[in-house]
């Protein structure tokens, strides 16, 4: 056996760091049998955020996934990354479904479990490692990696020795932000070679661009397992190239023995697979070296570019990188990995928004109490009395946070019986509602169209004239099968001669027609620009308007010649087979525009009558009411939760009165906008 070994994480890792986790099962099944015959430790290719992505986004039951795959690699070990307790969402579960959730992953392909915890604690190993070793299958303990002043060599040595202690086969440095330097990394796999003699495996992406040298010196430290990725989705955001790799290490005691013409083959492969998923390519490819300073992930960065700009904020990032570093020393230095890193993140953007502690998100809130467990180093006592003020808490949690969780999965399988409406549900879709319960119900309803399909639509030149690049802004265009039917994707198509109007302004109204050859929506969703002219004259197959559905924009073509004439608004929410336009026919005066719709408002909103507004401090989500309608209140109630970057934020009367909600459950409001009044 080599005295070096790889994982590849071609089929997670990587695409969910150079495009958004988008990468289709279809793209990865052709590959498989190379893949299969390399000889790899193991290919990472399930949790993380593929679970996610798939039912959010490609339309993909990320169970029969890893069916496919564990089929398409007979030879080769299948591994998932794990959040511990958080199993693949962002809340602690039930041990029942832990245990539930483990026992299906193994039967259905999973044959290591890379399973760690954002804080590091090891109660929040229990579980998983538990329900793990039931199945057989190789548990690694990863180790979150970040560098403050608590996290020496010496405290990682300690926590690798307490893994080992609760049933780890082998021990991971997860480095998620790409800051263990080599020297370091050699000191600190020789740390834990001394207290351990399981196998050590180390994750570090490219991000910093330290990469490269930092597995080498591990590998020279005594490291059995290094994580890369095949050269033409490495780098970046992602992680050191496989052949590169291979290629340092031949004929050195620590060669890989691996067949460096057999990874050009799969490297070519994928690189034409990247082509299809431009639309989703990270921008940054380069070394990101303010991480060096910061410490905040890649990922994390342009999350938090993404939020201060939703928010209107955008020069305030410098203050933003500034202020994660004070609240991630006052929540105990946990490791910047999910879900913490989104907590601290977000909670920074608070203070610097609304001052130091103004405002908490519930998840922070939960963090500062305990409720994810203990942290590496202590917490600023005056902020945890805050977090618990407003969990109305006593004292912080300072036992396993699961043990406060009873049984769930027998009400869970309740729920999805109801939601589908059967008696009978597979123990996969009552987890997959466990892990997303927002989401799932769409995605069970439109399970059976089948996965969404990328493809990049060949140019085609005119008659003698070359192929030419293109140009800045010009129109990205994909293949999508909907219910049988190929549609166009597109992305920022220029010759757009109407657009969706601003939020706020009203849409243009549509001429009423009789007659003419009627085009439908395809799906339900929101028609975002029209691509001809009202009454201009257009072709059988020529592109009408863009409908947006599911995320992804379809081009509507027309199927007829003649004069086309639109019968909805820009900025109309459409349901599928909704007549949309029509060719030809006979125009009348033009309607009043149709309001786009809304959901069922639950209460009623009404208009402000001259009590004391209270809004929304953030752009978001309205996701529920914490109080009654014309319920009295008194000043610090909690009466609204919004969500914004991904947290919850509670909204608190301001003084004492009956309340009264602007707007509806699931409304999307603006910064400052009012959305109650206390009268």
């Amino acid at each position: 056996m080599p005295k070096v070994q790889l994982t590849d994480l071609v089929l997670r890792d990587a695409h969910q760091s150079l495009f958004a986790t988008r990468m289709v099962t279809a793209d990865m099944l052709p590959i498989a049998d190379k893949l299969d015959k390399v000889g790899y430790f193991a290919l990472e290719a399930w949790g993380g955020a593929t679970f996610d992505s798939c039912i959010r986004f490609l339309n993909e039951d990320p169970w029969e996934r890893l069916k496919k795959l564990k089929k398409a690699l007979p030879n080769t070990r299948i591994m998932m990354l794990l959040r511990g307790q958080n199993l693949l969402g962002y809340r602690h579960y039930a041990d029942d479904v832990v245990a539930k959730f483990v026992e299906y992953a193994a039967k259905d392909g999973v044959d290591i479990f890379r399973i760690f915890d954002a804080v590091n604690d090891p109660r929040n190993f229990q579980a998983a490692t538990n329900a793990a070793k039931k199945t057989g299958k190789h548990i690694q303990a990863a180790i979150s990696y970040a560098v403050t002043p608590f996290h020496t060599i010496e405290k990682y040595a300690e926590l690798a020795k307490q893994y080992v202690d609760i049933g780890a086969d082998s021990i991971c440095i997860k480095d998620m932000s790409g800051l263990l330097k080599p020297y370091e990394g050699y000191e600190l796999v020789r740390a834990i070679k001394k207290v351990t003699d399981i196998p050590v495996e180390i994750h570090t992406h490219a991000t910093t661009g330290m990469s490269v040298a930092t597995l080498t010196k591990c590998a020279e430290a005594g490291a059995e397992i290094l994580d890369t990725v095949i050269s033409t989705l490495a780098m970046g955001t992602s992680h050191s190239p496989t052949e590169t790799m291979v290629e340092i290490l031949k004929g050195t005691e620590y060669d890989t023995g691996l067949d460096t013409g057999l990874l050009l083959e799969i490297a070519a492969y994928f690189r034409e697979v990247r082509k299809n998923y431009k639309k989703f390519e990270s921008s940054f490819l380069g070394a990101d070296t303010r991480i060096l300073v910061s410490q905040v992930p890649g990922g994390m960065l342009s999350n938090l570019e993404s939020q201060l700009k939703e928010q209107g904020a955008s020069d305030k990032i410098d203050e933003v990188l500034r202020e994660i570093a004070v609240v991630q020393k006052d929540s105990g230095y946990p490791p910047l990995v999910t879900p913490t890193s989104q907590i601290v993140g977000t909670q920074a953007v608070f203070n610097v928004l609304f001052g130091r502690y103004n405002r908490l998100s519930g998840e922070f809130q939960d963090l500062m109490a305990g409720k994810y467990g203990a942290c590496p180093a202590p917490k600023n006592k005056d902020v945890v009395k805050k977090a618990l003020e407003g969990l109305k808490l006593a004292e912080e949690i300072t036992h396993r946070p699961a043990d406060d969780i009873p049984p769930e999965f027998d009400k869970l399988e309740a729920d999805c019986r109801k939601l589908l409406g059967t008696d009978t549900v597979s123990a996969e879709d009552v987890l997959t509602l466990a892990m997303f319960p927002k989401v799932a119900p769409g995605f069970f309803k439109k399970r059976g169209e089948g996965p969404v399909v990328f493809k990049p639509e060949p140019e085609t030149p005119q008659a003698g004239a070359p192929a030419a690049a293109a140009a800045p802004g010009a129109a990205a265009r994909y293949s999508v099968n909907v219910n049988g039917a190929n549609y166009d994707v597109v992305v920022a198509p220029a010759g757009t001669v109407a657009v969706a109007p601003a939020p706020g302004a009203a849409a243009p109204a549509a001429p009423a027609v009789s007659g003419g050859t009627t085009i439908s929506a395809p799906v339900a969703g929101t028609i975002i620009r029209y691509t001809a002219n009202e009454g201009a004259e257009v072709k059988s197959g020529e592109t009408i308007l863009i409908i947006e559905s599911m995320k992804m924009e379809l081009e509507i073509k027309s199927t007829a010649t003649g004069p086309v004439h639109f019968l909805v608004p820009a900025g109309t929410q459409v349901a599928a087979q909704q007549p949309v336009a029509s060719i030809g026919g006979t125009v009348s005066a033009a309607p009043a525009a149709p309001a786009p719709a809304q959901p069922a408002p639950a209460p009623v909103p009404a208009a402000p009558s001259g009590g004391t507004a209270v809004n929304a401090p953030v752009a978001g989500t309205i996701i529920r009411y914490a109080a009654d309608e014309g319920a009295a209140v008194t000043p610090g109630d909690t009466i609204i939760i919004i969500e914004s970057m991904k947290m919850e934020l509670e909204i608190k009367a301001t003084v004492a009165g009956k309340v009264h909600f602007l707007v509806s459950a699931g409304t999307q409001v603006a910064s400052q906008q009012p959305i109650a009044e206390l009268q």
